[in-house]
């Protein structure tokens, strides 16, 4: 982003949401980058996703498309903007609906003992209301992000007792 489009982006509305998971960072990351793992958790509630595809190097792009419980969809994608394996990343995030609020989203995934500190940042998004439908959604992947995580590590070390 140019030193402009960085200022305009800082004074639109972001969110944080910040969460410790018992899994390593690598289980974290891989379920952000991996098509399969994606379809097992991202979405909030009952959405499934129908789609994903992942290219998860500088440039490359990414597409998920969600279903509701009520059969409507939703796509979104973007651009990896920056990729250090296993530690974070960052990417472009827009509606297929509204591709002209084009959003920018940091994940960060810090080792904690066993665990990750999760850090996902969302910023630039085009209102409060959009922050607080973002905020809904994320939480709700996130904690399925958990579920799936947590239980597949705990999973892998019992296996190995």
């Amino acid at each position: 982003m140019s030193p402009d489009t960085q200022s305009a982006a800082r004074s639109k509305p972001s969110l944080a949401i910040r969460r410790e998971l018992r899994a390593p960072p690598e289980s974290c990351f891989r379920a952000w980058t991996d098509p399969e793992a994606l379809t097992r958790w991202f979405g909030p509630g009952t959405n499934q996703v129908v789609l994903a595809e992942t290219d998860p190097r500088v440039g490359g792009r990414y597409r998920v498309v969600m279903r509701s419980a009520g059969g409507e969809e939703h796509e979104v994608s973007g651009e990896f903007r920056e990729v250090v394996a296993n530690r974070k990343l960052v990417f472009t995030w827009a509606w297929r609906s509204t591709p002209e609020r084009q959003s920018l989203v940091t994940v960060e995934f810090v080792p904690a003992g066993d665990a990750t500190a999760l850090t996902l940042t969302h910023e630039a998004l085009a209102d409060d209301d959009a922050r607080d439908r973002h905020r809904h959604g994320w939480t709700g992947s996130i904690e399925r992000l958990a579920a799936l995580v947590e239980s597949s590590f705990a999973s892998v070390r019992q296996r190995r007792v």
